[in-house]
């Protein structure tokens, strides 16, 4: 199957387009502990369900090492609960890159992804103020695939982030099968598809 992978970037803070607010109360908040546990968690219940696989063979020592570098996580809560997050890495250049983003299942929908992407691309914008042995930021980039959310491409361009680059079949982001969930049997197509789990 092939997969196109578009590469977009905002080149200043000015870029950014505000969403809508979300249908439900969102709280996002920073994740100042470093815990490989946690992403690990994020990154297997958003992406479980698109074809994220590249990161679920990384051993704890990976996840830490990961994180150790200046990475910031933040995360969507709904009364407690995570609904999606976005990852941050600071990179040369006074570059910033969204490495993952997205929602937990039961958030699609309520309008929580435009919110987070704002929230999660204005804090690259001023990753900065936190980590003040950095330059301000100068750029802010991300790429997405035909693997992603439906919805991905269309909220990165509404929130003002502009396509740069257009490639078919980059090394690592083809998948063959079926996207492996959370855990095998687990998430919506699982349960649409009669498995057993929580009504």
């Amino acid at each position: 199957m092939d997969v196109t992978t578009w590469y977009l970037e905002q080149t200043s803070r000015a870029d950014l387009i505000d969403a809508k607010a979300p249908s439900i109360e969102i709280d996002t908040l920073r994740a100042e502990v470093p815990s490989p546990e946690f992403n690990r968690f994020l990154y297997t219940a958003v992406g479980g369900d698109w074809s994220w696989t590249e990161r679920l063979p990384w051993t704890w020592r990976q996840w830490a090492d990961w994180l150790d570098g200046g990475v910031e996580t933040w995360v969507a809560y709904h009364r407690g609960t995570p609904a999606g997050y976005v990852e941050l890495v600071p990179q040369e250049n006074a570059t910033v890159e969204i490495t993952s983003f997205g929602l937990l299942p039961w958030a699609i929908g309520k309008g929580v992804g435009g919110h987070l992407l704002q929230v999660g691309t204005a804090r690259a914008w001023d990753i900065a103020d936190r980590q003040p042995e950095r330059e301000p930021t100068r750029r802010v980039w991300l790429h997405t695939c035909s693997l992603d959310g439906p919805a991905a491409l269309a909220n990165y361009r509404a929130r003002g982030f502009r396509l740069y680059d257009t490639r078919l079949n980059v090394p690592g982001d083809e998948y063959e099968g079926d996207p492996p969930g959370p855990w095998p049997g687990a998430g919506p197509r699982a349960h649409d598809a009669g498995s057993a789990g929580p009504e």
